[in-house]
């Protein structure tokens, strides 16, 4: 069995097409069709379910795939672990975030320590992040809710209050603080359902209540301030993306505690070069500074 094949069959299960397989691998669809049967040979059985150039995984093909991606994920490591006996001062950071409020005073912390190393970050969701951390791509991934599952180390590194961002011209500026029933009436932007903030705030209105009406769902949480600035709508939205020097007013609210927590995750199995172990500390001492002021 080659490891040629198993990519290819890690690919054509991600994709579940030929032609799109073939495309990402930069390969024609007759050498990877006639690569996977050899796999399937190999094997000695059909992994895929086949209508058209659309392929599916069936009952062997989901059995194989775990067993696949556990050990290219292990040769991965190995490749890494060598890398960095070689040349400890260089490499490659992976990070994957769901949240990047904290991510620019993060990223400037770290490379003032380490500015040898490059940094690729992506921002997903929750399950794109997931898929990536247990296929071993990403060294670590900042997350807002935390995951815990059995492969990955979480860490809660911080709890992040909810407030309430007005522009300056609002009714409300003035107030430091206001309750969630005085928001009854208001309109909203914020990012779409399934965010675990918007799930959060929601199901506190609801309790006073109301549901929020949003003129404006997204899924950049950073958008949100030039909204609430352009008067559109205000927000909900965590201590962290607090900038006293924009023009909008953030108030605490009063009657509830609104709260997110804020994880570092990584998989067990992942091999942490020196440089992602100092990554980990620079994150944890940034977040033990913030939660000090």
């Amino acid at each position: 069995m080659e490891m040629l094949q198993l990519q290819y069959f890690l690919t054509v299960a991600r994709l579940e097409h030929m032609t799109e397989a073939a495309r990402a691998l930069h390969v024609t669809q007759s050498s990877l069709s006639r690569t996977i049967q050899r796999l399937e040979e190999n094997v000695g059985a059909p992994l895929f379910h086949r209508t058209g150039r659309k392929l599916r995984l069936n009952e062997f093909g989901e059995r194989f795939l775990y067993r696949a991606e556990r050990a290219l994920f292990e040769l991965e490591q190995g490749r890494q672990e060598i890398r960095d006996l070689i040349d400890p001062e260089q490499g490659t950071l992976e990070l994957a975030v769901t949240t990047a409020s904290t991510l620019p005073g993060i990223l400037r912390a770290f490379q003032r320590k380490r500015n040898n190393i490059q940094i690729h970050v992506q921002m997903l969701n929750l399950q794109e992040m997931v898929t990536l951390l247990h296929r071993g791509d990403v060294d670590f991934c900042l997350s807002s809710p935390p995951v815990h599952e059995e492969d990955f180390e979480c860490r809660i590194v911080f709890v992040d209050p909810i407030q309430v961002a007005v522009p300056c011209g609002h009714r409300l500026a003035k107030q430091t603080r206001v309750s969630l029933s005085e928001l009854r009436e208001e309109k909203f932007v914020g990012v779409k359902s399934g965010y675990g903030i918007r799930d959060t705030v929601d199901a506190a209105c609801k309790s006073v209540g109301f549901e929020p009406y949003y003129i404006y769902e997204g899924d950049e949480p950073a958008r949100l301030s030039a909204l609430v600035e352009a008067e559109v709508g205000i927000a909900f939205m965590p201590s962290t993306a607090r900038d006293d020097k924009s023009p909008i007013r953030f108030l605490e609210i009063e009657g509830h505690q609104i709260e997110r927590e804020i994880a570092l995750l990584w998989h067990k199995s992942r091999f942490l070069t020196r440089g992602a172990l100092d990554f980990r500390e620079v994150v944890v001492e940034y977040f033990e500074e913030l939660s000090k002021q």
